[in-house]
């Protein structure tokens, strides 16, 4: 029976459990031989990492082909307006690759999300808003590189689901067991 975790990665987390000077990795929060992350994070990014033990699931879960929507709530800089949220939804040329259609909406802020350590810059006269993007492929910091193609950089991260697993219940370096999808 194939193992599948489900961590709230904290910000500054590498998504790796093998450590690097200036930055905690997974091993600092998960004790459990065997099992590997599907997918990464930046360390400047939070949310939902899945591990698992199985090397076909996590082949799975990682690969784009497999077209396993990933649930991103996004906190940019200022307020995009129809237009920019329609760029995004179409697919954004990003120079070496044009993104593949995605869904992108404005929402509140997520209820229950706690606070960043350290806290996002806050700037007096410059608003920010949050969006949710569900993409079904995962480039190196494609979603920081949409955002500001369209002119609202990134200020917050966070992966809050990946196919049918969610950051439900989870508070940032807690993990949890789930069935195999």
């Amino acid at each position: 029976m194939s193992r599948v975790l489900l961590f709230n990665k904290p910000y500054g987390v590498l998504s790796q459990f093998t450590p690097e000077a200036g930055h905690r990795c997974l091993a600092d929060f998960i004790q459990m031989p065997g099992v590997y992350a599907a997918g990464r994070l930046d360390a400047d990014s939070e949310g939902l990492l899945l591990l698992t033990d199985d090397g076909r699931l996590q082949s799975r879960i990682a690969d784009p082909q497999h077209k396993l929507p990933k649930t991103y709530w996004v906190q940019v800089e200022g307020e995009p307006t129809e237009e920019a949220l329609e760029l995004l939804k179409r697919g954004v040329d990003l120079g070496d690759f044009v993104t593949r259609p995605c869904d992108a909406s404005r929402i509140p802020e997520p209820a229950g999300l706690w606070p960043r350590d350290p806290p996002i810059r806050s700037r007096k006269h410059i608003p920010t808003a949050w969006l949710e993007i569900v993409l079904r492929e995962g480039k190196n910091r494609q979603v920081r590189r949409m955002t500001a193609k369209v002119g609202h950089p990134t200020l917050r991260l966070v992966r809050a689901a990946i196919g049918p697993y969610s950051l439900a219940g989870l508070r940032p370096g807690e993990w949890r067991e789930a069935e195999a999808i």
